[in-house]
């Protein structure tokens, strides 16, 4: 190659990256891409789907800020520039809104609402009003007269809006300066005044959420089945998890299936929540006020269970995936029919479920029970036993307990998977009667200010992690109910009960570090250091996402139980990391688990001293038997699964007049078709215009 030709080259790539910048300075000039976009997306199970999607290369509409529900005529028939792109404020993020908007969807491009800085004064539920009314135990064979909440209305404030199907994007929006821009644009060209109507350039919006899986989980799976390449595209993935578990007693979890002369007695509460969006999740109290309690009480219960083991073995059990149909409970109850897990079902003497418990009216918790089982004598037995049991624990507690004036069937809970598979005596712990005392179930108003944890101002969020507030010493109240409870039910020894307490200090820190700011100093302490990353300056999503990866959550927890239940070795973090006490232990990882934490930072340092934590937890699969069995039209399991996506992000800009967008297209075209003939006719000309100024072929020198 000549030096001309390198020349020419150089000169090529030179003029291409000018155009790429020049390229990407021109898009930063056109769009103002949103920071902050969560959307709905695509849910499916056995029978339909759910979510919201857009088109392949996105959805585009002028932008219309809906002031109030009378205002939807010009989004649905009056306005002249359609398809719009819906602005809501909160108040107006209501099924009546929405379902108007379905169903003129020809009109209406997307929905963007405005999520609020603090929670509507009415109640919000997308949810259901019967949660998970197909998977649990009352069904037309078990009880028709309790089956799909004949009796009692769980979430009467339910509206459905979570398990609609929209041929449009939803995004939510947070109310700061993308939001103000967006509001801005609104009303410098679309607003229109006085009647009159809005002039070009108007305001437009760009929504990008293109969901890949169509129809429903059999279909969408038997796609992912399909190779055609060496790199095939899925389409779909199952919702799951991993389920969190320990036990006071430890069990060889490599020996699978019954335990001989083994009795345990499960204390369970769920991890997951959801919403509309599903990266907005806090689930403060579906399942934050449960889980909390449940892990300060198994704090509670560390000294008292090492010197006095009781009779019987307690399982501490975290589910994963109950929102979606009982995923975690179901798995669980399944591994233990096929001895897949550590312990079976004839194991299992009784279960004590902590459900909502964080908005107690007048301190009373209400003790569920399923009327059913109890018709057999000695279920009804230990069902009064472990009542008895939970009425003395309360005894000196600000707490006080009850059962429902009336039979009705239990609340939305995992113990109703164990009930399916044999009569087990249980009791759900519940802050409501009947209906939900939580308005806000399964929406992203379920947060702190739902379990009114606030903080006074000027604290710095260290001080705030430290502080005690009136929400934690309530829920420290029921944890130490919880414990005493779980200790008599275990044949533990009375005089180990007085000093069985949760400690307030504990159950705060969780609730900051789970509904306000994981990030923080007590959460880094306790986790390795390569696991930081998953800690943030907000609170964790509770989504359960799916079964490639496990979620934030469900590691917190995990290794929250471990620190809180096991104690720390002096051993390397060489045989910490293999499982072992030392290089010739082969016995200790089938009956314990070893964690390598960093530890505190020390004062004016950023050394931390690690160390092992050696503790019972383990993890389970919380992944529904549906899919291992590829029974995608399952009546029995959870069939959701959740479809991919590429990328999800937004976009503002201003759009010109259809006559303007033509005659710029035509003018285009008119000076592509010159240049072309121009081009044609130079090239067939060249020996006449080119002539005179070249050397002859055989020129010498």
């Amino acid at each position: 190659m000549d030096l001309l030709s390198n020349k020419w080259i150089i000169n090529l790539l030179v003029c291409l990256f000018f155009i790429g910048v020049s390229c990407n300075s021109v898009e930063k000039k056109i769009y103002v891409h949103l920071n902050y976009t969560v959307s709905c997306v695509r849910l499916l199970n056995a029978t339909h789907q759910i979510g919201c999607q857009s088109s392949l290369s996105g959805n585009v509409g002028v932008l219309h800020v809906l002031e109030s529900e009378e205002n939807l005529d010009w989004v649905l028939h009056s306005g002249p520039n359609p398809p719009y792109m819906v602005i809501l404020e909160s108040p107006l993020f209501t099924r009546s809104v929405m379902m108007k908007l379905k169903n003129g969807s020809s009109r209406v491009a997307g929905v963007a609402v405005v999520a609020p800085n603090t929670n509507p004064a009415e109640g919000f539920s997308p949810h259901t009003t019967c949660p998970n009314e197909n998977t649990g135990v009352y069904s037309e064979t078990y009880d028709p007269t309790m089956a799909n909440c004949n009796m009692t209305v769980w979430n009467p404030l339910g509206n459905g809006l979570s398990y609609e199907e929209f041929d449009f994007p939803i995004f939510s929006l947070k109310d700061d300066n993308d939001t103000q821009i967006i509001r801005q644009c609104y009303l410098d060209h679309n607003h229109a005044v006085n009647g009159s109507t809005p002039q070009y350039p108007l305001c437009a919006m760009q929504l990008y959420s293109h969901m890949s899986a169509v129809t429903d989980t059999a279909t969408c799976m038997r796609r992912n089945a399909i190779n055609f390449s060496l790199n095939p595209e899925m389409v779909c993935d199952p919702l799951g998890d991993q389920n969190v578990w320990a036990s006071t007693r430890p069990l060889n979890n490599t020996a699978k299936g019954h335990k001989m002369w083994e009795s345990v007695v499960i204390a369970a509460a769920r991890l997951d929540s959801r919403s509309f969006f599903f990266d907005i999740a806090p689930g403060a109290e579906s399942g934050v006020s449960g889980f909390v309690t449940l892990l300060a009480a198994a704090h509670a219960l560390r000294n008292a269970t090492q010197e006095a083991q009781p009779n019987r073995t307690i399982l501490y059990t975290f589910f994963q995936g109950e929102t979606f149909d009982y995923i975690g409970s179901s798995r669980m109850v399944y591994d233990m029919e096929n001895n897949q897990f550590a312990v079976d079902l004839d194991n299992v003497h009784s279960v004590l479920e902590i459900g909502q418990v964080g908005l107690r009216a007048d301190s009373k918790l209400w003790l569920h029970t399923d009327p059913v089982s109890r018709r057999n004598e000695s279920v009804n037995k230990e069902v009064e036993e472990l009542i008895g049991n939970l009425r003395s624990a309360a005894t000196g507690l600000n707490v006080t307990v009850d059962v429902p004036r009336f039979s009705q069937p239990l609340p939305p809970s995992s113990f109703q998977r164990f009930l399916r598979a044999r009569p087990i005596p249980g009791v759900v712990l519940e802050d409501h009667q009947s209906a939900y005392t939580n308005k806000f179930y399964g929406s992203m108003y379920d947060n702190a200010e739902n379990l009114n944890v606030s903080y006074p101002p000027n604290l710095t969020p260290e001080e705030q992690l430290e502080y005690i507030t009136d929400t934690a010493r309530a829920v420290t109240e029921v944890a130490t109910m919880v414990a005493r409870a779980l200790y008599r039910q275990a044949r533990g020894e009375e005089s180990q009960l007085s000093s069985i307490k949760a400690d307030p200090q504990i159950v705060t820190k969780m609730l900051y570090s789970f509904l306000v700011r994981s990030n923080n100093s007590w959460f880094q302490q306790l986790l390795p250091s390569d696991f930081t990353s998953y800690l943030a300056n907000r609170p964790p999503n509770f989504y359960v996402g799916v079964v490639q990866q496990s979620s934030e959550p469900t590691l917190l927890v995990q290794y929250l139980l471990a620190n809180l239940t096991g104690g720390t070795v002096n051993i390397t973090q060489d045989n910490c990391k293999n499982q072992r006490e030392d290089e010739t232990d082969k016995v200790s990882k089938h009956m314990y688990n070893y964690m390598w934490v960093q530890g505190a930072a020390p004062p004016n340092s950023t050394e931390r001293g690690g160390y092992c934590v050696r503790s019972t937890v383990r993890v389970s699969k919380a992944l529904s038997p549906a899919f291992d069995l590829q029974q995608y039209t399952s009546k029995n399991f959870s069939t959701w699964t959740e479809s991919r996506w590429k990328f999800i992000k937004g976009r503002i800009f201003l759009v010109a007049s259809h006559e303007l967008e033509m005659l710029t297209l035509g003018v285009g075209v008119g000076v592509l078709l010159s240049s072309l003939l121009l081009t044609y006719i130079i090239s067939s000309k060249a020996d006449i215009l080119f002539s005179s100024g070249r050397e002859p072929t055989n020129a010498t020198y």
